[in-house]
């Protein structure tokens, strides 16, 4: 369960502080998806960031499983995170040097050496994204669509309760972007995984369900 309160964030300016986001309150339970739109400077990626626990809020409290991540110590956090959030990236964040297989590990190989059964569990999420003959190749030899696959098999790996995708489909033509929609939705399903993505596609914002448009600071 994701459950957001009665979120505040500031950032210090030379005049006063600037307002970001404005008392935003969202409740999602396993299994359901939310779409956050919006015009560009709403917010949106600084909600994402909190619900990632990447930044924390000024006041107002975020609970993932009943934890409030923001209470942990900062090796527990980022302990906590790896195990419980996924990030899907516009612009995929894989490392150029690393094989397909070796990026879609980086969530185990950030706590340790990968055991056995977590490279066979990111091989079938491999299959499963249609990349499985591709899994020895370089990010520099994969289309746009391509890396999007390979950065949501990364994103499942550790089986996370919360999956946050930041414009997962902003780079691609429309083709590609149903594609990746479609995959994406499909494994959230079959995971169980609370989805929550920002995006400027109607497309995407329409399939995910939920939807809810952040404006002002303000979600409503």
């Amino acid at each position: 369960m994701l459950s957001a309160k009665n979120i505040f964030k500031s950032y210090p300016t030379p005049a006063e502080p600037l307002e970001v986001l404005r008392d935003v309150s969202l409740e999602l339970d396993a299994g359901e998806r939310l779409a956050i739109v919006g015009p560009s400077g709403a917010g949106k990626s600084t909600l994402l960031q909190i619900l990632g626990t990447l930044d924390a809020p000024t006041s107002g409290t975020v609970q993932i499983n009943q934890t409030d991540p923001f209470q942990l110590s900062e090796t527990e956090l980022a302990h906590f995170r790896n195990r419980q959030i996924g990030f899907i990236f516009q612009d995929h964040h894989l490392l150029p040097q690393l094989t397909v297989l070796e990026n879609v590990l980086i969530p185990a190989l950030a706590i340790g050496r990968p055991s056995e059964e977590t490279i066979q569990h990111a091989t079938d999420l491999l299959e499963r994204v249609g990349l499985a003959s591709r899994s020895t190749h370089l990010p520099g030899e994969l289309s746009g669509g391509e890396k999007e696959r390979v950065a949501v098999a990364r994103a499942l790996l550790n089986r996370p309760t919360l999956i946050l995708a930041d414009e997962p489909t902003g780079n691609l033509d429309s083709h590609t972007a149903q594609a990746i929609t479609d995959l994406l939705l499909k494994l959230q399903a079959e995971e169980n995984a609370i989805l929550v993505t920002v995006t400027h596609s109607k497309d995407l914002a329409a399939a995910m369900g939920q939807q809810k448009t952040l404006l002002d600071g303000r979600l409503s």
